[in-house]
């Protein structure tokens, strides 16, 4: 009996892989065509899948994925990817990845039974609601700024008029002045 709880033990570790960080999260969330999206590769490294696997799962249940949820990057799409990261972490890869937004990732859950995939998604979801609630919040103090900053500038225009003037002012040369009126002819002594 001792030597079965000692194997449970020591399987529980190798058996449940390491959640993913939020940080890590993020860092694997990039803008393409003007989305939040996450690619294949790194989904399926989250939920401990191969991509090929992950990808057959998803070409399964393709009804589920309409094309603001998934889409497949173009060859210049993968090449700006590569290029913004420095270095390629897609090796070998063949076939061009797929991208999924928020909803493909949230959709991902229902096409891998996998409990893993449930967790990551779970994980995933709550960091998408965070970078949204951050936005807004930023949001409103990005458009303080800016009334700020369209404040000093025309602040700055007006200095820049006045400085003007008063350039002006002083660079006038002094001419002198004609006489005006009648000379009075003083007697001298």
């Amino acid at each position: 009996m001792v030597a079965l709880e000692y194997k449970i033990i020591m399987a529980n570790p190798l058996t449940v892989p390491k959640q993913p960080a939020e940080e890590e999260i993020i860092n694997r969330i990039y803008i393409i065509r003007g989305q939040k999206v996450m690619l294949d590769k790194d989904l399926a490294e989250m939920y401990g899948v191969e991509t090929f696997n992950l990808n057959k799962a998803v070409k399964r249940n393709l009804s589920r994925f309409p094309d603001d949820f998934m889409f497949q990057l173009s060859s210049e799409e993968f090449k700006n990817l590569i290029f913004q990261n420095g270095i390629s972490k897609w090796g070998g890869t063949r076939k061009l990845p797929y991208a999924f937004t928020e909803q493909g990732v949230a959709m991902l859950s229902s096409v891998l039974h996998s409990e893993r995939a449930i967790q990551v998604n779970i994980q995933i979801i709550r960091v998408y609601t965070k970078m949204r609630r951050l936005l807004i919040d930023n949001k409103e103090r990005w458009q303080k700024i800016e009334k700020i900053e369209q404040s000093i500038i025309k602040k700055d225009e007006e200095i820049e008029a006045i400085f003007k003037v008063q350039k002006k002012l002083l660079i006038q040369e002094e001419k002198p002045r004609s006489k005006i009126g009648f000379a009075i002819q003083t007697k001298k002594n």
